[in-house]
């Protein structure tokens, strides 16, 4: 295949070819919401709640204004302590280990299973302390982790579990949802999600009615019934119009990570005899695809051939958790997780969505394997 430049350009993330493909749908999903003007708590959030707590597989379901918060609210709800510390893996976004430092707790990260890219649980006991209260493993790239495990360590040890599953809707483990192995579960609805809103969004799920409660309360200034404040709570509602956009968009969720599905197929058949390192997944596992991420020794001439040639691309994560600014403070440094490390210089991330088409995949993998 001829490399031309001037060709359209490939987002890593079109939006609004998937807004196009649900155009009529949403635009009247949100209509109806502007019609009867309950933007906070609205019909739709409750709506919202129900269909996605039967989708996941869980009892309960509470929207909240960002995935961040879903996380941070989770972990007050699990009654984490300053002083208190959580284990996390060391490649992750920050957003996961944020809440925890910010309610006081310390993050003490575990190193990644090098195929995966999620925490190893081989080095879990380990990390753990009289101090620990919560383990949260990440269901990194939409590939989930190794849930029995983590949770026979959590039990022997009597810890909480709050999954992070941001990016992971959907995903399965034995045909078993992520968000349903651990105590309680955050999502985020961030747009370029593979269940994403018109804005910021999240959730927390859980099979814990007190826990939900909880959640519930915390969101709502801390308001168990109106104007009575049962805890100092945030405001971290989910909008009505996210909530009805999200109702919209769940009701195509499994077609278009099969769609995803589909896209990684095509770049396994196009880069099987490269030199890259491609996604590996687990028999019992089903990821979701959220990102594809290949590893390469080559990434910065990779990255600048697809930049001439109009190819967009990223880096999940280039930076470390405990190499970042924010997190000298936990004193580690460099070398203390070595596979986190040495990974975050070769991953690479190509462009992933449901509406990418085969000739964009050929074209895609003809550039890398050209450059």
């Amino acid at each position: 295949m001829e490399i031309q430049r001037g060709q359209k350009m490939i987002k890593f993330v079109d939006l609004n070819r998937q807004y196009q493909s649900i155009k009529t749908e949403v635009d009247q999903a949100i209509f109806q919401v502007l019609q009867r003007g309950d933007f906070i708590l609205g019909q739709d959030v409750t709506e919202f709640e129900k269909e996605f707590s039967a989708y996941i597989g869980t009892k309960y379901s509470v929207g909240v204004a960002s995935g961040y918060d879903a996380l941070t609210l989770s972990l007050m709800a699990l009654g984490l302590k300053p002083g208190d510390e959580v284990i996390a893996p060391a490649n992750t976004f920050v957003a996961t280990v944020l809440g925890a430092a910010h309610l006081g707790a310390r993050v003490i990260l575990v190193d990644i299973d090098p195929k995966t890219y999620n925490l190893d649980p081989n080095l879990l006991e380990e990390a753990i302390t009289p101090k620990t209260k919560v383990i949260l493993p990440v269901h990194l790239y939409g590939q989930p982790c190794p849930m029995d495990h983590i949770i026979n360590i959590a039990h022997k040890h009597n810890l909480k579990v709050l999954e992070d599953c941001a990016q992971s809707h959907g995903a399965t483990i034995n045909g078993r949802k992520t968000g349903t192995f651990g105590d309680i579960a955050a999502f985020s609805f961030y747009p370029g999600k593979n269940l994403g809103a018109y804005g910021d969004g999240g959730a927390v799920v859980t099979n814990d009615e007190k826990l939900s409660e909880t959640i519930k309360t915390l969101r709502d200034v801390g308001q168990s019934q109106k104007y009575v404040h049962s805890l100092k709570g945030y405001n971290s509602r989910l909008d009505t119009i996210q909530a009805a956009v999200l109702r919209v968009k769940l009701r195509h969720l499994d077609s278009w990570n099969q769609k995803r599905a589909q896209v990684a197929s095509w770049y396994n058949e196009n880069l099987k005899d490269s030199d890259l390192i491609l996604p590996t997944q687990k028999p019992t596992a089903a990821s979701v695809w959220h990102l594809y991420v290949i590893q390469t020794d080559r990434r910065e001439q990779i990255m600048n051939k697809l930049k001439t040639t109009d190819i967009a691309c990223g880096i999940h994560y280039p930076t470390p958790i405990h190499l970042q600014p924010c997190f000298s403070d936990l004193g580690y440094k460099r070398g203390d997780f070595p596979t986190t490390e040495r990974i975050s210089t070769k991953i690479l991330s190509l462009p992933i969505f449901p509406e990418l088409e085969k000739e964009e995949v050929t074209r895609i993998c003809e550039v890398i394997k050209s450059a």
